[in-house]
């Protein structure tokens, strides 16, 4: 009997087919973008840091178990948006005209100068450090909020999306410089130590 020959397995458009298929996967697949939090770091500078008082500092600690520990006190995480309002809108100096805080002299002396310093542990759960973000972030956007609605007669988020938004028929100028009034009167600071 005589041997045949086997059939060969044509190839050639297999690095085609293959590269088709890559570019298919490239323009069809969805690559998820982490959000992460918005935080500005001061600028570098050669002189002599400034001196802050400790009644301007709202200190936040996060420890290993998920328990908030502010100034010195135990506390739930639901009650740490009204604290950190009470420190930010204290005007304890009087300079602050728009404050409506309790003016107590032990406590921050006005929006510019308080800081809120947030410290946590390794061990800290993920999901617990963000929600502490989040109220202390809610805390300024909260009398910024109430601070925009005096002034403009519109919430700062309000206002935001109104710059943001591409179709929006008004003076975006006039808008941007009252966003950086209302961050003028209301600076988010707030200091994460290691």
């Amino acid at each position: 009997m005589a041997k045949r020959a086997a059939p060969e397995v044509n190839a050639g458009s297999m690095a085609d087919i293959a590269f088709l298929l890559l570019i298919f996967f490239l323009v069809t697949t969805t690559i998820e973008t982490d959000a992460g939090l918005n935080r500005k770091l001061p600028p570098i500078e050669e002189t002599e840091p400034p001196i802050i008082k400790q009644k301007n500092i709202f200190t936040v600690l996060l420890n290993g178990k998920d328990e908030l520990l502010v100034e010195d006190e135990l506390m739930e995480l639901k009650d740490l948006r009204a604290a950190a309002k009470e420190f930010l809108d204290n005007g304890g100096d009087g300079s602050c005209d728009y404050c409506k805080g309790k003016k107590d002299s032990e406590s921050s002396d006005n929006p510019d100068k308080a800081i809120i310093s947030l410290k946590n542990e390794r061990e800290t759960t993920y999901k617990a450090y963000i929600s502490v973000q989040n109220e202390l972030v809610a805390a300024y956007n909260e009398l910024r909020n109430r601070r925009a609605q005096e002034l403009y007669g519109m919430s700062f988020t309000e206002m935001e999306a109104n710059y943001n938004d591409v179709n929006w028929p008004g003076n975006k100028t006039k808008l941007k410089d009252q966003i950086e009034q209302i961050k003028l009167d209301y600076p988010q600071k707030l200091s994460e130590v290691q």
